[in-house]
C-alpha cells in the first residue's frame, strides 16, 4: 500500500470512529443496538474499495481490539467480539471488502450518474446488508438463547435502517466520483 492509501484507509477509520460518537438506539427485545458505524463501513467499502476500505474497517477492529472505546456507546476491548455484537463487528471487515469489490466491479467512470448510483446502491446492499447480517445471525445464537430462525427475525428489524444507509453510501460514492476525479481508482 502506498502513503497514500494508507492516509485514506485512516480518515475513513476515523470517519467510522467519529460515526460511533451518535447514541446507539436499542429496541429492548434484541439484544444488538442500532449504529450509525456500519454506514461508515459502506463508505469505506463504496468510496475506496475493497483492499483499501477492508484496511480501513481492519484499522478500527484493531482499536476495538486494544480496548479503545470507539465504538458506539463507548465500547471496546476484546469483549465486544465475544458478546452479542461480535459476528456484526467481525461482519464489518468482511462487508467492506465485498462492498468493496461489487463496486470496483459495478461501477466506472464511463457509467451514467444513476447507472453509477445504482451500482453503489447493490454494492453496498451485498456487503453491508447481506454479508454483515448473515454473520451477525450466525453469531447471536453461540452467545444468546436464541434459535437462529429468532435471530434472523429479529435482525429483520435492521434491514431497513440498512438498506437507507446503502442508499446514502450509493450517493455519497457517485459524489466522491464526481467531485474528486483525482482520488485514486477504488482498489
Amino acid at each position: 500500500m502506498s502513503t497514500r492509501d494508507l492516509v485514506l484507509a485512516a480518515l475513513f477509520a476515523a470517519i467510522i470512529v467519529a460515526l460511533g460518537l451518535v447514541p446507539p438506539i436499542s429496541l429492548g427485545f434484541i439484544p444488538v443496538p442500532v449504529t450509525a458505524q456500519s454506514l461508515g463501513v459502506m463508505l469505506a467499502g463504496v468510496i475506496l474499495g475493497a483492499k483499501r476500505g477492508g484496511f480501513a474497517v481492519f484499522l478500527v477492529l484493531i482499536l476495538v481490539a486494544i480496548g479503545l472505546p470507539v465504538l458506539s456507546g463507548y465500547r471496546g476491548g476484546l469483549a465486544t467480539f465475544l458478546s452479542t455484537t461480535g459476528g456484526y463487528l467481525v461482519g464489518w471487515f468482511f462487508a467492506a471488502v465485498v462492498t468493496g469489490y461489487c463496486s470496483e466491479h459495478f461501477v466506472d467512470r464511463s457509467q451514467s450518474g444513476i447507472v453509477q448510483i445504482t451500482g453503489f446502491f447493490l454494492a453496498a446492499l451485498i456487503g453491508g446488508v447481506v454479508v454483515d447480517h448473515m454473520l451477525g445471525i450466525l453469531w447471536l445464537p453461540v452467545v444468546t438463547n436464541m434459535t437462529l430462525a429468532q435471530a434472523f427475525l429479529g435482525d429483520l428489524l435492521f434491514v431497513p435502517g440498512d438498506v437507507l444507509k446503502a442508499l446514502i453510501a450509493a450517493l455519497a460514492g457517485r459524489a466522491v466520483m464526481v467531485g474528486y476525479p483525482l482520488l485514486p481508482q477504488r482498489a
